[in-house]
């Protein structure tokens, strides 16, 4: 992905973050469970080189905001599950956390909002009686130092927080979690922080298949009888995100709250999976999906119940985390690999400034699927001898030397002949074997002709604190399990 880009947005409502009020922007989630991770001063050069000006970390790790210091990038730091419950017995504990991972650093860099935990309500509900005490004294804390106002306090939710939330205008707040979800939406309009909320279309698609058309669940545009419409306001969805999120504005409203907004501290969409568990886990979906997420958001439309207010989002995530136990998918939401090679090339043209590249006439030539080893052999060999393609990085010990298959090897040669003869029609055939594709091929240490992308590699480990946060289907069955009952609430007109 070369220069690619990606970031967040906030509303036009006066619970908006403090330092962007009026607009929508995208943001990325940055965890580092990552092998031969970036170092911090190379990762802040990546998010620059990127155009990325908004992120979210899973802790507070001093070296990634050291290394953010003086730079236009506006941070989220967070409280771990793990550091709540001393935070909550001591306003000592608090005003030294606060001192060490706020002060230390402000103003010089920008961090705007502290997520205290992630998903406490539903992964550890036995804490959930101390989640309000640990936010008021963080909160205390930074009234104490004056900068109540320049940063916000909130935590993010699972989704599952919210029952029958298909059609939205029906939706309610688990009524088991009520007196917290009260008193943390009473704290958050007091202080015009938003509510932060965990929201995957990809869970409601995969615990949906046959009621959830894929194409709602990755933006893609739709016949009017294919929109979602909801019985009771008569209101058309043609995603399913905008759902999700309109339940969520109801929900509220059910409590008689309407002054908080909601910004989306995760969504994404799994590039690879387990093909008999995950078919739809694919570069082409992540691919589609946040291509169009970014492209929606910037729109600035809204949603449906509230087109006056556009929600920021946060793509979960920045970078593949291979550390990542099973399944498949936990380790591929990710933008990039690790080493800041693309994972593919988002497909968003015109959607401002933080573009590196406009990456949407971007083309490659690979090898068809499908295509005997024998044909593709031979026009690999044509290619390297005739054709005078670039063949050195495919020799054993190159970067594109693996994996060792004729169809990878074949591939990059006739990306190679197809940029040297500058795209031109007719150069990208090879009597019938290969293919032009948008997605970048390029894997790992492997970077094709046809990309354009600079990419720091390093072999730097990050000594730091490997606080991220997990994707896990389990949590979120509750609010996308429930999409089933679209069949008899809400209508495909």
């Amino acid at each position: 992905m070369a220069k690619l880009l990606f970031f967040f947005l906030v509303f036009t409502a006066a619970a908006a973050l403090p330092e962007e009020e009026g607009g929508g922007y995208v943001g990325v989630n940055i965890g580092t469970d990552i092998s031969n991770f970036l170092s911090p001063p190379q990762l802040v050069s990546f998010l620059q080189q990127q155009k990325l000006t908004h992120i979210r970390l899973y802790d507070s790790d001093p070296h990634i905001l050291k290394a953010l210091s003086n730079t236009n990038i506006r941070v989220i730091i967070s409280v771990p599950n793990n550091q709540i419950l001393g935070i909550a017995s001591s306003n000592t504990t608090a005003a030294n956390w606060i001192n060490r991972n706020v002060l230390a650093f402000y103003p010089h860099t920008l961090i705007t909002a502290i997520a205290v935990g992630d998903e406490l309500l539903t992964t550890i509900p036995s804490l959930s009686s101390i989640l309000m005490p640990a936010i008021e004294s963080l909160y205390a804390a930074l009234l104490s130092s004056n900068l109540h106002n320049h940063i916000k306090i909130s935590t993010p939710h699972a989704s599952s927080i919210i029952l029958d939330p298909f059609p939205p205008s029906q939706a309610y707040f688990n009524q088991t979690l009520s007196p917290i979800i009260l008193q943390l939406l009473g704290f958050l309009s007091r202080t015009k922080s938003p509510l932060m909320m965990n929201m995957y279309p990809y869970y409601v698609f995969m615990q949906n298949k046959g009621v959830v058309p894929l194409d709602n669940s990755l933006f893609n545009p739709l016949t009017p009888s294919k929109e979602m419409v909801d019985p009771n306001t008569l209101l058309h969805y043609t995603n399913v995100l905008d759902a999700m999120i309109d339940s969520a504005y109801s929900s509220m409203k059910n409590l008689n709250v309407s002054d908080v907004i909601l910004v989306v501290t995760e969504t994404g969409w799994p590039s690879k999976g387990d093909h008999s568990k995950e078919p739809y886990a694919t570069i082409d979906n992540a691919n589609t999906y946040n291509s169009n997420l970014i492209k929606h958001i910037l729109d600035r439309s809204g949603t449906p119940f509230h087109p006056e207010l556009t929600s920021s989002v946060y793509i979960y995530e920045l970078f593949n985390e291979d550390l990542r136990s099973s399944p498949i998918s936990e380790a591929n939401w990710g933008l990039f690999y690790g080493n800041s090679t693309p994972v593919y090339l988002l497909h968003v043209s015109g959607s401002g400034e933080f573009l590196a590249n406009d990456t949407t006439n971007q083309t490659f030539c690979v090898a068809m699927k499908g295509v005997d080893g024998k044909t593709l052999q031979t026009a690999l060999d044509w290619a390297c001898g005739p054709g005078r393609a670039n063949c050195s990085e495919i020799q054993p010990g190159e970067a594109c030397y693996s994996p060792n298959n004729v169809n990878n090897h074949a591939s990059y040669a006739f990306d190679s002949y197809y940029h040297k003869q500058g795209r031109v029609a007719g150069s990208c055939d090879f009597k019938g074997v290969a293919i032009i594709t948008t997605t970048d091929p390029s894997h790992e240490r492997c970077i094709f002709p046809g990309s354009k992308i600079i990419s720091n590699r390093t072999d730097t480990v990050v000594n730091s604190t490997n606080a991220t946060s997990g994707v896990d289907a389990s949590r979120l069955i509750g609010m996308e399990g429930l999409w089933g009952v679209i069949l008899s609430m809400m209508m495909y007109l």
